[in-house]
């Protein structure tokens, strides 16, 4: 049965250490449970706030003045798929590390790059979670979720989803909560082909090779390590909601303007990073750079902070908390970084991490 308690701190649930108190926290352990203390919640009129990992989180230091249903659901099962596929259903409260990890040891391919990713199941089709490489897009066949309008348990497929970069149907909207996700992984011990450079360099293959599985895992691993992305209560730069700001998609106009300010700041002959995006609906070309060499160039070195909060000293696009400081001062360490940003590019940072009771 669902535990309920009030006036529990959220900071102990997110992985900024961060957070006030939630009005009234209910931790729901089963699919029934947690689809009941959804359903109540809404009939009661309350503000609700579904919460898994903590991971992705910013909440205001005031707390949430409603329910906090905590997603605490386990299981996996498997059935066979089509063309050497094996669909592998996970609960929402599933812990994706350690998923990722069963997966890899199982022979599965396709989310291997995604290893050390903090946080639960029921997150990766949100954020459309993805690193080195790697979308859960590519993978999940499905998402079974609770529909607060029509109040009935549905099944969105891959199309119903509507990913795009680090977005889906289900962010920006409290409609769904995520009961169950599916993902078709392929049957192999060797990986998906290795598409970012970075890390194909570090495995010694060229992009669009493919490697040992585990070889992948344990080179993102390593990689992950080394810029503070992989939680570790001893090293205080892994106190963080991950990539903080999302890389700029750019059209033809910001495209120059971008172009037009970066010669002008370092030269003519300056080169930034871009990597082609899929157009825009409209067929409008896009172009993604990279928001680390944004924050880097404008000033912002690793460690940089001026108060509590301060950029990982292994990450620049990672704003941490490593210890007795408050959301105000994240908030204000991104604020500062966003007005830097744009001052000197041009170019308007948009924030990966869900914010709650708070904004930039």
């Amino acid at each position: 049965m669902a535990v309920f308690a009030e006036e529990v701190k959220l900071s102990g649930y997110t992985t900024l250490r961060l957070g006030g108190p939630a009005r009234r926290f209910v931790e729901a352990t089963t699919e029934a449970e947690l689809v009941a203390a959804v359903r109540a919640a809404d009939d009661a009129g309350e503000r609700t706030l579904v919460l898994g990992g903590g991971s992705n989180l910013v909440v205001s230091d005031d707390g949430f003045p409603g329910t906090v249903v905590h997603v605490g659901t386990r299981g996996t099962e498997s059935v066979p798929g089509e063309n050497g596929r094996l669909l592998v259903r996970a609960q929402a409260g599933e812990e994706w590390e350690p998923f990722v990890a069963r997966c890899v040891a199982d022979g599965l391919a396709g989310i291997e790059c995604l290893s050390g990713i903090p946080g639960r199941v029921g997150a990766t089709p949100i954020q459309n979670v993805g690193a080195y490489g790697q979308d859960v897009s590519e993978t999940i066949v499905q998402v079974r979720g609770y529909d607060r309008e029509t109040r009935k348990v549905v099944t969105l497929d891959h199309a119903a989803c509507r990913f795009t970069y680090r977005h889906s149907a289900f962010k920006g909207s409290d409609r769904y909560v995520v009961l169950d996700v599916t993902y078709a992984l392929r049957e192999s011990d060797e990986s998906q082909p290795v598409a970012y450079a970075e890390l194909a360099r570090k495995l010694g293959v060229e992009p669009g090779a493919r490697a040992p599985l585990k070889e992948v895992r344990d080179a993102v691993l390593e990689l992950r390590r080394g810029k503070g992305m992989v939680l570790d209560p001893a090293d205080p730069d892994t106190r963080s909601a991950g990539s903080f700001f999302t890389n700029p998609i750019l059209d033809p106009a910001q495209l120059a303007d971008l172009e037009r300010r970066v010669a002008g700041r370092f030269g003519p002959d300056a080169a930034f990073p871009r990597y082609a995006e899929s157009p825009a609906p409209d067929g409008t070309p896009r172009t993604k750079t990279s928001a680390a060499w944004l924050i880097d160039r404008a000033g912002f070195a690793k460690g940089h902070g001026t108060g509590p909060a301060r950029i990982s000293t292994k990450h620049t696009l990672a704003l941490t908390n490593p210890g007795g400081g408050r959301t105000a001062d994240l908030l204000a360490l991104a604020r500062e970084v966003r007005e830097g940003v744009r001052e000197a590019f041009g170019v308007e940072m948009v924030n990966e991490p869900v914010l709650v009771g708070v904004h930039l």
